[in-house]
């Protein structure tokens, strides 16, 4: 396999051919010092080939981190050896969590906190949770969506705010909504279109409304969501399922899933995991005919 930092410069040259290597390079040399910097025991390789894996909500499970907190013991008497949190990160909650509107903090009622508690509370209850569940040999992964945001997401308040706003190109906009017009309703019979009429303009969604599409031709996109892995990884989280991988590039004249684009993107991802910290678990939610879900193992850097 290619040195990580490799494999990002040639993806990158691929996807942002005009945009030139200096915000990668100093993208990079930023995870390199991180790398030196995290104190966190690497995993074996291959670990999750037969973990014990345990989905759950951690609200219907135990109310919240420190009610689970409370129940790995008896989850380690289970046999379980790894937790798989389905959505833990803020979010209006119209989507199960999988509208995010915020990558860096866990909604406080999963916390046993109020609302306007300070971010350093949260991470020192999460923390306190992690810790305990690596002291018992448990790892934990969550899920995250990748492919788009909640609507009450920052940058897309910030977006909706003016068509001149540098959040704008987070995001897919449009005069009108005829755009990818061969990408299917993946919602169909609760979604008319892909578009959305906001102001002046349309924006672009695979999901429901509320949850516009990232754009991913804007390399600004790819670096903060990379941001988003690394944060979580300084924390000690072991793995990430990625939400709707196969729709994170749109081309006109396609069906805007598993193209090219696509997997290089996942391919970069996968590279900053490589990188910061190896054998960091990236899943892939790929609810795709099976000649195509197995594309995204890749060469073996892809999804594992």
């Amino acid at each position: 396999m290619k040195d990580p930092v490799s494999q990002m410069k040639a993806i990158w040259n691929d996807l942002y051919p005009e945009q030139g290597v200096k915000l990668l390079d100093t993208f990079t040399s930023r995870l390199e010092q991180l790398k030196e910097e995290i104190n966190i025991p690497l995993n074996e390789e291959g670990w999750y080939k037969d973990a014990v894996v345990y989905s759950l909500y951690v609200d219907l499970f135990n109310k919240d981190f420190p009610g689970l907190e409370s129940k790995i013991e008896y989850l380690k008497e289970l046999g379980v050896n790894c937790l798989w949190l389905l959505p833990i990160l803020d979010s209006p909650g119209k989507d199960a969590g999988f509208d995010i509107s915020d990558y860096r903090s866990i909604r406080p009622d999963l916390l046993g906190l109020p609302s306007d508690a300070s971010n350093e509370s949260k991470s020192n209850v999460f923390a306190s949770f992690l810790q305990k569940a690596h002291d018992n040999d448990i790892r934990v992964v969550f899920d995250i969506a990748i492919n788009h945001t909640s609507d009450q997401h920052p940058w897309f308040k910030e977006a909706r705010s003016s068509m001149n706003n540098p959040f704008r190109n987070y995001y897919i906009w449009a005069e009108d909504d005829k755009g990818y017009a061969d990408a299917r309703i993946i919602f169909k019979g609760l979604c008319e279109s892909n578009w959305e009429k906001d102001g002046d303009q349309y924006f672009f969604h695979r999901f429901f409304e509320f949850q516009p599409d990232l754009n991913y031709r804007n390399p600004q996109v790819l670096l903060a969501m990379a941001d988003n892995l690394v944060y979580w990884m300084k924390l000690g989280v072991d793995g990430f399922r990625a939400d709707a991988i196969p729709y994170l590039w749109k081309e006109e004249g396609t069906y805007c899933e598993n193209l090219h684009q696509t997997h290089q993107i996942v391919k970069f991802f996968r590279a900053v995991l490589d990188l910061v910290r190896p054998q960091t678990l990236l899943l892939a939610e790929a609810c795709q005919k099976p000649n195509e879900v197995v594309k995204y193992f890749g060469n073996g850097d892809e999804c594992h």
